[in-house]
């Protein structure tokens, strides 16, 4: 067992990571920072992001307005005051990012360009052409190699968390080089792993984002909030799931049913194709079950059209990934041809429980970016407020942990806990015997979970989401490992992250279908209602030997009262 020991710890090398990293370095030169992650960092799923980031840059937009669409587009669930605090945020990291080099798009006058996305009342989305996750994390990673007190692990896979006294102890990992169990031990730990949407088969996601800091925190005692809210994006390109970014519609793409006809006036009368992603995704779920969905050279995949022909002009400049993306993968050129799109799982609106300034209820341990759950997003995650909160509460976050790791010594490990994770890897798990496939396991919990827990959810639908997700962890305990190998053992890695997804599947079927109303991500065909006043709430999930037991706080409220959502 290698130990390893840095003041700040961080898992997961993405865009929270690489900020939090940053701003804990230049806090304090002294304190050394570890980001430990299962990737090197710049094949993180952060590079994937395309759109924009929103940020109050014009003296016509103003921060109330931000707030308003971010909780409109929430469906009421966000925090307001979080939301309020997330706004201010913002602007001071795109002017950070552009001084360190990131090449946002700019107007003819040399200011910083923005557009519209969808549910904004401003076009305040400011981008790099349909990289700008890509930009912002070569900016970052650039960044973060400048710092000698910065120490990058890459391709350590984290299995699981130690707290001890209610404080933050030490994360276990295995050094997928080797296969060597290695302990890193902290004064503080932020969080920063991403999100959990390969839960599901048809899905914008790289295939590495499996949820692993939610079940690590989860197991180990945290609470995830919220996590029954999956956003499903409207536009992902069939049959690969590939994303086509909402800058797409944004600049003024069509979506066409079977008929040739734009479909989204009967949906959104005044957004159109710029309503929010729940809205949209739904829009499409509806024209094909009502038969004007497309039935082409996909097998049988159903989808609508994405229009982009009449705006051939700009598509070099403007969306110049998309552009390649449909010619690389579908042989289509979008200039002439229309693009196959349906909803796809594209962003996990809950996760582990966090204040406004980043803090777990276990001292010593913060988070930030999609792995946590402030609320800034509620029910429903506007475009365009991803990249930003990955930026905003990722440095918020290296601050707070470095001040904590300033004013606290490193702890003593906590040896049988660690011994006891190590025994549960190599004289457990790689030892199960029983015959099943971990990759057949992880199929069927994604095919399930598209069927039973997608874009539309009913009482019956979920609970056989729910039955399946018992079998499947069932038979999971009867998994085989045939790899017996120490360098790479990619199927190790498989059997971990099927491990986490069934505990997250559990915990997300499970809060659907307590949560009877429509909302959001949210949409039950049984509740087809929002219901205030009973779910306008928070759902907390704690762990359990007998599954996820759950409870609920309430949601801030701060100027803003709920009204009807109406795009």
């Amino acid at each position: 067992m290698q130990i390893i020991k840095e003041d700040v710890l961080i898992l997961g090398g993405g865009m929270a990571g690489l900020r939090a990293a940053v701003a804990a370095a230049e806090y304090n030169k002294n304190i050394s920072v570890g980001l430990v992650s299962k990737l090197y960092p710049l094949r993180s799923h952060s590079v994937s992001a395309e759109g924009g980031t929103s940020a109050v840059l014009s003296p016509k937009d103003n921060f109330d307005l931000h707030s308003y669409d971010t909780i409109k587009g929430s469906d009421y669930l966000a925090d307001q005051d979080a939301v309020e605090k997330f706004v201010r945020l913002v602007p001071e990291q795109i002017y950070t990012t552009d001084h360190w080099g990131c090449p946002w798009s700019r107007n003819p006058d040399g200011t910083i360009s923005q557009r519209d996305f969808g549910g904004l009342s401003y076009p305040r989305a400011t981008f790099a052409a349909d990289k700008t996750g890509f930009h912002v994390m070569q900016t970052l990673f650039s960044r973060a190699l400048k710092y000698d007190n910065i120490h990058i692990y890459n391709e350590y896979f984290a299995t699981s968390l130690i707290v001890e006294n209610n404080s933050f102890n030490a994360i276990t990992t295995i050094n997928l080089k080797n296969s060597e169990y290695t302990v890193f031990q902290g004064k503080s730990l932020i969080f920063a792993a991403g999100g959990a949407g390969r839960l599901y088969q048809f899905s914008t996601y790289a295939h590495s984002v499996s949820g692993d800091g939610d079940a690590i925190a989860y197991r180990a005692g945290l609470p995830l909030k919220d996590l029954e809210f999956i956003q499903f994006h409207p536009t992902g390109l069939v049959p690969s799931g590939i994303l086509i970014t909402e800058a797409a519609r944004s600049e003024g793409g069509y979506l066409l049913n079977n008929e040739g006809k734009r479909f989204m006036e009967k949906y959104a009368a005044t957004k159109l194709e710029k309503a929010p992603r729940d809205i949209v995704s739904r829009a499409i779920m509806w024209e094909i079950e009502a038969g004007r969905g497309v039935k082409g050279k996909y097998g049988d995949t159903v989808y609508v059209n994405l229009d982009l022909r009449h705006m051939a002009d700009i598509l070099e400049e403007k969306l110049p990934m998309i552009t390649d993306i449909a010619k690389r993968f579908n042989g289509i050129d979008p200039a002439e041809e229309l693009i196959p799109v349906r909803p796809a799982t594209h962003y996990t609106m809950g996760g582990i429980h966090v204040n406004n300034d980043t803090e777990t209820p276990v001292q010593g341990i913060y988070g930030a970016g999609e792995n946590v759950c402030i609320s800034i997003h509620g029910a429903n995650r506007l475009g365009s407020n991803s990249t930003n909160e990955c930026l905003a509460f990722g440095n918020l976050a290296g601050v707070k942990a470095a001040e904590y790791a300033m004013s606290h010594s490193m702890p003593s490990l906590n040896n049988d806990k660690a011994k006891a994770e190590e025994t549960r890897l190599w004289d457990d798990l790689m030892k199960r015997d029983g015959g099943e496939n971990v990759a057949k396991i992880r199929e069927d919990l994604r095919i399930s979970m598209d069927a039973n827990v997608g874009v539309f959810r009913t009482e019956d639908g979920i609970n056989n989401g729910i039955r399946n997700i018992k079998a499947l962890q069932e038979r999971f305990k009867k998994i085989t490992i045939g790899d017996k190998s120490k360098v790479f053992n990619l199927e190790l890695e498989w059997a971990l992250e099927v491990g986490f997804m069934l505990d997250l599947a559990e915990v997300i079927a499970k809060g659907a279908v307590l949560r009877k109303e429509s909302r959001g991500g949210h949409y039950r065909k049984d509740y087809p209602e929002r219901d205030d006043a009973n779910f306008l709430k928070h759902t907390m999930a704690t762990y359990s030997t007998e599954g996820p037991k759950f409870t609920y706080i309430p949601v801030t409220i701060t100027k803003w009262k709920p009204a009807p959502r109406v795009y």
